[in-house]
C-alpha cells in the first residue's frame, strides 16, 4: 500500500511546505487540489509547472493526482467541459502526475440521462488523455455516489484512460457495502480516498480511526501496491483540527489496518 494525502487538508499551503510535510511524515505521494485559490491550478504557466514538479522531485514525493472540479455530467454544452478536462490533463502531464480526478456533478438529472452525458464527454476526452499519458478518474461523489454508478459510466466509455476514484465515505453514505463497491470498481480503480467521520449526519473530518467509516474492511479488499489517499476536508470545515499534526499518526493507522493477515 502506498500512501498519499490531499492538499484539501492543508488549504493554501505553499508547494514547498506540502512536499516537506509528505516527506517528513512518510507519505509517498500527494493529491494536489487544482483550484485557483490554491498554489497549483490550470492557470499556471510552463515555468511555474516545472518548478512544482522539481519541488516534489527534490523531496522524493510523487504527485499522485491533480484533483480537478470539472463536473462531467453537468447540464449544458460539452465544449466548456471538454476544454476544462483538456486543461487538467495537460496540467497533470506537465507535473508528472498519472491521474486527474473529476466529479460527476449530474445534479438533479435522472441518472439515466446524466450517466450517458458523462460517458460521452469522458470518451471524447480519452484520446487526448492517452496522448498525454494521463488517466481521468471519476470519483464516487454527488450524483453518482456508489461504485455501481461510477463503474457504469466507466464501463460505458470502455477506454483504459478512463477510470475511477473510490471515495469510501460516499459509497458508505449511499448504503453500498465495501465489498460491492470494490467488486465493481476494481477493473477501473486508480486509487482510493479514505477519511473518517462521526456519523452520516456529522461529516466533520476526524483523525483516521476516530470515526465510523469501515476503513479496515475497505483496505482489506485492496491489492498490494494500491494507492490510498487521505482526503481530510479541512477546506470545507475550517474549525476542524489541523492536519499536519495528525499526519504521522494517520500513516501509522493506515499501515496497521493494511498489514497482511497472519
Amino acid at each position: 500500500m502506498k500512501l498519499a494525502f490531499s492538499t484539501l487538508g492543508v488549504p493554501g499551503v505553499p508547494v514547498t511546505e506540502v512536499a516537506r510535510l509528505a516527506a517528513a511524515h512518510g507519505y509517498q505521494g500527494v493529491e494536489l487540489r487544482a483550484h485557483p485559490e490554491e498554489p497549483v491550478h490550470p492557470g499556471l504557466g510552463p515555468v511555474e509547472r516545472a518548478s512544482v514538479a522539481e519541488e516534489f522531485g527534490r523531496a522524493g514525493v510523487e504527485i499522485l493526482a491533480v484533483a480537478g472540479y470539472t463536473r462531467v455530467a453537468a447540464p449544458g454544452e460539452d465544449g466548456p467541459v471538454l476544454a476544462a478536462l483538456a486543461g487538467l490533463v495537460d496540467l497533470a502531464h506537465d507535473l508528472g502526475a498519472p491521474y486527474v480526478r473529476v466529479f460527476p456533478g449530474g445534479g438533479d438529472q435522472d441518472p439515466a440521462e446524466a450517466g450517458p452525458i458523462a460517458a460521452r464527454r469522458l470518451g471524447a476526452a480519452a484520446p487526448h488523455a492517452a496522448d498525454q499519458g494521463v488517466r481521468i478518474l471519476l470519483e464516487t461523489h454527488d450524483s453518482h455516489p456508489t461504485g455501481a454508478d461510477v463503474a457504469r459510466v466507466a464501463g460505458t466509455v470502455g477506454h483504459r484512460q478512463i477510470g475511477a476514484v473510490w471515495d469510501v465515505m460516499h459509497t458508505w453514505l449511499a448504503g453500498e457495502e465495501p465489498v460491492a463497491s470494490h467488486a465493481v470498481l476494481a477493473p477501473h480503480l486508480g486509487y482510493v480516498q479514505v477519511k473518517d467521520i462521526a456519523s452520516p449526519e456529522d461529516t466533520t473530518p476526524l483523525a483516521l480511526g476516530a470515526g465510523v467509516l469501515p476503513l479496515k474492511t475497505c483496505l482489506d479488499l485492496l491489492d498490494p501496491g494500491d494507492w490510498v489517499c487521505w482526503e481530510y476536508e479541512k477546506r470545507w470545515y475550517p474549525d476542524a483540527a489541523e492536519l499536519p499534526r495528525m499526519l504521522s499518526a494517520g500513516r501509522e493507522h493506515l499501515l496497521r489496518l493494511g498489514a497482511p493477515k497472519e
